[in-house]
């Protein structure tokens, strides 16, 4: 099987989830399955105004490039696409999107869901809660439930 070269962006800006996959896909005949996951900002019951999430340039590139080299030892993926955003994000708009394309739906299914385990735990990126009436959240701290999901995946 061919190596391939994974599509990663850390961005401002947003991500159009469909363009993204067509990039991926258009004109190949290789792809049996597409798993794509769009992670969002929710409002928490109405509590949240926005996130704002911080990161390093370059580092979180680099690492999330690591994790993905490891995501196509582990499955034999035929594309892959994962685009994180940074800076201030409101409820209903995209935060992370990660497209994996295999020749079989499950290897698909399993490396975006390795993917999305690892974005949420370990990536480095830094979320600061923004409350609808002016409360000081701090930094969001992780969660032992995504630490357990994650834990999964170790060798």
């Amino acid at each position: 099987m061919a190596q391939i070269t994974p599509t990663i962006r850390v961005q401002a800006e947003d991500f159009d989830a469909a363009h993204e996959e067509a990039l991926l896909t258009e004109g190949r005949r290789d792809v049996g399955a597409v798993v794509a996951f769009t992670g969002l900002c929710r409002d928490e019951d109405g509590t949240l105004d926005a996130l704002e999430l911080e990161h390093y340039p370059g580092m979180a590139e680099e690492e999330i490039g690591r994790v993905a080299g490891e995501a196509l030892l582990r499955w034999p993926l035929v594309g892959l696409t994962i685009i994180h955003r940074h800076g201030v994000i409101r409820p209903g708009e995209r935060i992370v999107l990660v497209i994996a394309a295999a020749r079989h739906r499950g290897e698909a299914f399993a490396a975006a869901e390795f993917l999305m385990d690892y974005l949420k735990t370990r990536a480095p990126f830094w979320k600061k809660e923004r409350r609808v009436d002016g409360a000081e959240e701090g930094w969001v701290a992780a969660k032992s439930e995504d630490d357990a999901a994650a834990a999964r995946w170790a060798r």
